[in-house]
């Protein structure tokens, strides 16, 4: 009788450090789940991997049996790219070891954390490295991916703050990547995904942010095209360290918000001044405010970093059906605003959201082809994110983020983040690396020729 390919692996990877689950196995169904329940995959064999050995083990036993192969840190990406049906999931989350050198401003991480283990790392040394917006996201889909989050206009992307990477390549052999080692690896690496190698650790610049001045800001969903209008002249406008994205979408039933403004839907903004000093905070933000009717509710106030990481987690837990879209922007025209106020005021569900997210001040300091994120002149990502935890409500948040981004995709720069794509086909994966596509499927052939690292935003090897 043949085995499964849990079975052989127990025999063929024998004193393999970590953990091999099948579908037989009790830890299985936790073992396979992903942060979006829409995605409901069914690996053969689930490799929680504690070492770069262990990986390259994984690695050579998918290829030894022609069994797809996925990458899964934090398990986050909303296509479900982290697990795969009947194939081989490397598991990276038992890598978790974080070394913070507060002397150099630096931070060494395992390819298996998640950003709030790293921002507990360094607060401490009121130090930071930018990241995204809710902390349990991995760091690994992130840094890889590019790095959009409230450290942007002060500190650019992740990947603008990335020295180097320990990574495993589709060969099994172990290499460094960084300006000076593998340095087209390194290119690759910043913003080309999961396409050339598994990082196993990374390494970060590390900026001086530890107390910061945040909160959000709500005005009824109604002046949500006045709100825009202001928004899109004041915040290019600011000083870098004052970030803020625009979002639709509807005030939690829980504290802290006042019941009275609970389950409005609003238009709003979420501030992070880089900054400790309320005071300079608020001359900063009084321009827009001053510009503006009244606010429903603003709140900012002095906090860790850590803090503003995590203020989205509890409404954002793991196991919600998620469906999203996203595009880049150059600029916001009055046609455009009116049709993010009729789709704003429709947001579905309580955790269905819009948010336009700034990419300039520090991101701008970085050419275009010096990293594969080619889109360095854009202004804004947009991302349409439709989120609900009832699994009969799937197709109602689908539909509505589908035609919400289709609405505007006209007045796109043409691609998107990455990290916020779903599967959407070879042409949008072009479309999003622009004239950096040619030279990441040249690198991609010489490292990975049979496409081995497939299972992502593919770059075909040329």
């Amino acid at each position: 009788m043949s085995s499964t390919p849990a079975q052989a692996a127990r025999t063929e990877l024998s004193g393999f450090n970590g953990e091999l689950i099948g579908p037989e196995d009790s830890a299985y169904e936790e073992a396979r789940a992903v942060y979006n329940a829409m995605i409901d995959r069914r690996p053969a064999l689930v490799a929680r991997c504690a070492d770069a050995d262990a990986v390259a083990r994984v690695i050579g036993f998918a290829r030894a049996h022609d069994l797809p192969l996925a990458i899964r840190g934090g398990g986050h990406h909303g296509a479900g790219m982290g697990t795969v049906d009947g194939g081989v999931v490397a598991d990276l989350s038992p890598l978790k070891d974080v070394q913070v050198d507060p002397g150099a401003r630096t931070v060494r991480v395992g390819g298996g954390c998640v950003w709030g283990e790293v921002d507990r790392a360094t607060n401490p040394h009121a130090l930071a490295t930018p990241s995204g917006i809710v902390s349990t996201t991995g760091v690994g889909g992130i840094a890889t991916g590019g790095g959009l989050g409230h450290l942007t206009r002060k500190c650019g992307l992740t990947i603008d703050n990335m020295l180097s990477a320990e990574v495993v390549l589709a060969d099994g052999s172990k290499v460094r990547a960084s300006a000076d080692e593998n340095a087209d690896l390194f290119w690759a690496i910043r913003g080309g995904g999961g396409n050339f190698g598994v990082v196993t650790s990374f390494r970060f610049r590390l900026h001086e942010v530890g107390t910061v001045v945040a909160g959000p800001t709500f005005w009824p969903v109604e002046a949500g095209a006045e709100v825009l209008t202001a928004y899109r002249e004041f915040l290019p406008n600011a000083p870098r360290e004052l970030n803020a994205f625009f979002l639709y979408g509807t005030v939690p039933p829980a504290p802290p918000f006042p019941e009275e403004i609970q389950l409005r839907k609003t238009a709003g903004v979420v501030w992070c001044y880089a900054g400790s000093d309320p005071e300079e905070a608020a001359r900063l933000m009084a321009p827009l405010l001053d510009a503006l009717p009244e606010p429903l509710l603003h709140f900012t106030a002095p906090m860790p970093h850590p803090d503003l990481q995590s203020m989205f987690d509890e409404l954002y837990p793991r196991g919600h059906q998620w469906y999203w879209r996203a595009d880049f922007v150059d600029e916001i025209p009055d046609e455009a605003v009116e049709l993010h106020a009729k789709f704003g005021a429709e947001v579905p569900t309580v955790q269905s959201t819009m948010h336009l997210y700034p990419i300039d001040g520090a991101a701008h300091d970085v050419g275009p082809d010096e990293t594969p994120w080619g889109y360095r002149g854009a202004t804004w990502s947009t991302v349409y994110a439709g989120v609900d935890p009832d699994p009969a409500n799937a197709e109602l948040i689908k539909r509505w983020a589908v035609d919400y981004s289709d609405a505007l995709h006209p007045f796109s720069a043409g691609g998107a983040y990455v990290n916020m794509m779903m599967d959407e086909g070879q042409e949008r994966v072009r479309a999003s690396y622009g004239a950096n596509y040619q030279r990441l499927a040249r690198i991609k052939a010489e490292l990975d020729p049979d496409n081995v690292f497939r299972l992502n935003q593919n770059i075909r090897p040329s």
